[in-house]
């Protein structure tokens, strides 16, 4: 894998991100060894997961400076799709520390853990109405969830970056610390999961999850055929121009 890490010690899988050269933006590449990653959790002895970034984000979202991949879309975005179903259906919780930037793909990729602890000076947002987009990741079903259907519209219409304070607030984040306390705290969280029988708190973690993930499978439908729908949008080759055109 050239683009996430993966390592297991003590019981704890540790899963970074790393493109750090984009911020960790979301390409195909990354995708698929993310997806990789998780694959090698599920058949790992470790008990829980931290997922972070290296570099100075956690995940700046879609990478709009990479040209959008020739053949099927609908099997590209389902493949994008299925970050959210295998962190969701890992056995292991998986705990988010996110610091730096987590826009659109990567704030939902933060979405689909079971816990977040995000940095105090950590940027997050949903942009892609702004573009012309369409957001993934079950953000449709899960962060009305957490934060109330009337802030998920307001996250989702008016695309504003916020903070992590302000992400522990609204119940996107478990906690906010400043950013040299981060990790540390993910630390100190995953050894105590670790230290719990694996058994109970997998069976605690779907129990929790059942209620919410029954309509989670409609949802990434229905954000899959917004997004080919939008995909090749006039606004979106606006957007995408524009970006591209920054110095």
């Amino acid at each position: 894998m050239s683009t996430v890490d993966l390592a297991v010690e003590g019981g704890i899988a540790h899963i970074r991100l790393n493109r750090p050269e984009r911020l960790n933006a979301v390409a195909p590449v990354l995708v698929d060894d993310f997806l990789t990653a998780l694959d090698g959790v599920a058949r790992s002895a470790a008990r829980v997961v931290v997922l972070s970034g290296n570099g100075r984000a956690f995940c700046a979202g879609h990478d709009l400076k990479e040209p959008t991949p020739d053949g099927d879309s609908r099997a590209r975005l389902d493949r994008l799709q299925d970050v959210t179903r295998r962190l969701r259906a890992l056995p292991q919780p998986v705990l988010a520390a996110v610091h730096g930037y987590a826009i659109g793909a990567g704030a939902e990729f933060a979405l689909g853990c079971d816990l977040v602890l995000a940095a105090e000076d950590a940027v997050f947002a949903f942009p892609e109405v702004s573009l012309g987009l369409s957001v993934t990741g079950a953000a449709s079903r899960l962060l009305p969830l957490l934060v109330g259907p009337l802030k998920a519209k307001q996250l989702l219409l008016l695309g504003e970056r916020f903070d992590g304070r302000r992400a522990h607030e609204l119940g996107l984040a478990n906690a906010a610390v400043p950013a040299g306390e981060l990790m540390p705290l993910a630390l100190g969280w995953a050894e105590k999961i670790a230290h719990h029988p694996a058994e109970a708190a997998t069976m605690a973690k779907r129990a929790l999850d059942a209620g919410i993930d029954h309509a989670l499978e409609s949802a990434l439908e229905l954000e899959v055929s917004h997004a080919l729908i939008t995909e090749h949008s006039a606004a979106v080759r606006e957007s995408t121009e524009a970006f591209r055109s920054r110095v």
